[in-house]
């Protein structure tokens, strides 16, 4: 006979109870650790084996294999801060130029990020044929253009957030909030680096100033921090590497020799100790980068030709000095790609107050002003190092990914003359390793508002670098909290329409 259900005035759990309950309850909390621990627990929602790389402390940076045969072993990603618009660059729409000036049928009283919306407005750059793949891309950026059957174009992204700061995050580590690993340093985990002597993964700020989430872009997350980026440009390299003067070079040398025994002495005392091994390898390869970071940052010894390929020998105009800048910052890129680092992260565009106009790609107000600066920035220093990277034979084995964190609206702010934020369709592209020239996928409706056609998530995007890397998504996992994480967290399929 089932109890009645207790009154008011009875506890519904006494002492004796409360005890025996809550030692249950530890003790699941701590088998469900252990067995996690061990990879016997059964939490992956895709039923795959998760793998985790085996990290030897002393050498983190240690090169790994990955899970297959990989198309890429190196990977470039080009980060345009601020949600460049792809109705101005490379999304042409000629349903929004027959109606220019229209209401967006249904949307007549939208209400977007900032506020109400206008009319629909035609981008104030002509789009024209381009290579023998005849795709349609804007006079803004004709260098890249020219470009047109390198590039493998994914026209249907969508995005989770309509804000800066969140989609900067979204794009880099696949989740809106702070605190997430980013995917350079998933990259950087699953597969070491091939050179010893400079870090595995280098993040290049735009020469301007830094993306508005700054170092998050970046960051490990919860990873060991071994494997965040290392920031530093062709404008600010690395601080404090250099000997001091008043120490002669012998001095020097014989310096890090005793301090070489001293390390090795440590480790032979404290055999276990894992963050010591980790920390004495980052000191180490802190002496390293002395030697390599100055070298590598040093572009005197690029030829005049390779300079003008880039942009990187023009001055005497705003544009022009910050196009070089920008162009210095590509040159480096490639460097370090050409010394073997495994990811790169590059940026083109920057948040900053003060100072004349915006330094990023968020027209708001006067879109055909700003991007009139922005658009000549990106455009000949991000072709010269494709075609610099293609002539080397590097983008056989680069991946080169172009992206930003959402794209814009189809229509004007209601009283600006510049396009709000829009996470709902924009578009990325990819050339190099292992992805389709001249080639197209997805597609937003006839506006350029909406993902409609083989919708793409920033989810979908990673999955597939990851591919291109040899690694399976699904089975990259890190334990932490109870959980084991991955890039993609529980989302995410490779585009394998994109793969050659």
């Amino acid at each position: 006979m089932s109890q009645p259900f207790p009154s008011f005035n009875s506890p519904l759990l006494n002492r004796r109870r409360f005890l025996s309950d809550a030692g249950i309850g530890l003790g699941a909390i701590a088998l469900t650790s252990l067995l996690s621990r061990q990879g016997l627990l059964a939490a992956n929602v895709s039923g795959k084996e998760t793998i985790r790389p085996v990290i030897q402390p002393g050498s983190p940076y240690a090169p790994r294999q990955p899970h297959f045969t990989p198309k890429a072993k190196n990977v470039l990603v080009i980060f345009s801060s601020g949600g460049c618009s792809h109705l101005d660059t490379f999304d042409y729409k000629p349903e929004l130029i027959r109606r220019h000036g229209q209401p967006m049928p249904g949307k007549e009283k939208l209400i977007t990020f900032q506020g109400e919306q206008g009319a629909l407005t035609k981008s104030p750059w002509e789009f024209r044929p381009r290579g023998k793949s005849g795709k349609m891309i804007s006079d803004l950026v004709p260098h890249l253009g020219a470009l047109a059957d390198e590039m493998c174009f994914i026209h249907s992204m969508q995005g989770k957030t309509n804000t800066h700061g969140p989609g900067e995050n979204f794009m880099s580590t696949c989740n809106a909030l702070d605190g997430f690993p980013s995917m350079g340093a998933w990259v950087t985990y699953a597969l070491g680096s091939e050179d010893q002597s400079l870090p595995a993964y280098v993040a290049i700020p735009d020469p301007r100033g830094k993306p508005q989430n700054s170092v998050n872009n970046w960051g490990p997350g919860f990873l060991p921090a071994a494997f965040q980026g290392t920031e530093f440009n062709a404008t600010n390299p690395i601080r404090n590497l250099a000997r001091p003067a008043a120490i002669p070079p012998k001095s020097d040398t014989a310096t890090r020799g005793f301090l070489q025994k001293l390390n090795e002495h440590h480790a032979q005392r404290f055999p276990g100790d894992t963050e010591l091994a980790a920390r004495i390898a980052s000191y180490e390869l802190a002496a390293r980068m002395q030697l390599t970071v100055p070298e590598v940052a040093d572009l005197s010894s690029e030829p005049a030709h390779i300079l003008k390929l880039y942009g990187a020998d023009e001055g005497g105009s705003k544009v022009n000095e910050t196009r070089a800048a920008y162009a210095r910052n590509c040159i480096l890129a490639r460097r370090l790609l050409q010394k073997g680092v495994r990811f790169v992260q590059l940026f083109n565009g920057a948040y900053q107050t003060g100072g004349e106009g915006v330094s990023n790609w968020d027209g708001h107000k006067q879109l055909f002003k700003d991007y009139s600066l922005h658009g000549p920035v990106l455009d000949k220093p991000t072709a010269g190092l494709l075609i610099d990277l293609k002539q080397r034979g590097l983008l056989e084995s680069t991946l080169v990914v172009w992206c930003t964190e959402f794209g814009r609206m189809p229509t004007f702010q209601k009283g600006a003359q510049g396009r709000d934020h829009n996470p709902s369709g924009f578009t990325c592209w990819m050339a190099g390793a292992g992805v389709k020239k001249g080639f197209s996928h997805g597609a937003t409706d006839e506006f350029g508002y909406k993902s409609v056609d083989d919708v793409v998530t920033v989810y979908d995007l990673h999955a597939t670098v990851l591919h291109l890397l040899g690694l399976d998504h699904e089975r990259l996992t890190y334990y932490h909290n109870g959980l084991e994480r991955r890039l993609t967290d529980v989302h995410g399929e490779v585009v394998k329409a994109v793969l050659a």
